[in-house]
């Protein structure tokens, strides 16, 4: 079990899978839901470490939030850290362009039906 201490509070710290271990089917998989896309698409627009994981308005209890943000933590393509009794995020931009080039800029372009 954590230390209550290294993870601010009393739960564990979020497990995190870096983005060279992540098959290209369990990312496509990641980034196929339209919640956890609407997450890593309003993760983008925003300043690195600024978005609690309760600011992001999506139409699914926390539960479900908190089991999304497994996923994206899965993938490697979210970052999570405690601050007080808040858990912030970042998108691990950098680090999965250099694993996937060029699909996070395709899953982030706005959908284009034309």
């Amino acid at each position: 079990m954590a230390n209550p201490t290294e993870s601010g509070g009393h739960r564990a710290a979020p497990v995190h899978t870096e983005p060279g271990q992540v098959p290209l089917l369990t990312a496509l998989s990641a980034l196929a839901d339209p919640v956890r896309l609407e997450l890593v698409r309003a993760l983008a627009g925003s300043e690195e470490w600024t978005r609690s994981c309760g600011s992001f308005d999506v139409p699914v209890g926390k539960a479900a939030l908190s089991h999304h943000f497994s996923v994206l933590r899965g993938a490697g393509l979210v970052e999570q850290r405690d601050q007080g009794p808040k858990r912030v995020n970042r998108l691990r931009r950098e680090e999965f362009e250099a694993r996937f080039p060029g699909l996070l800029a395709l899953v982030l372009r706005a959908d284009d039906p034309a």
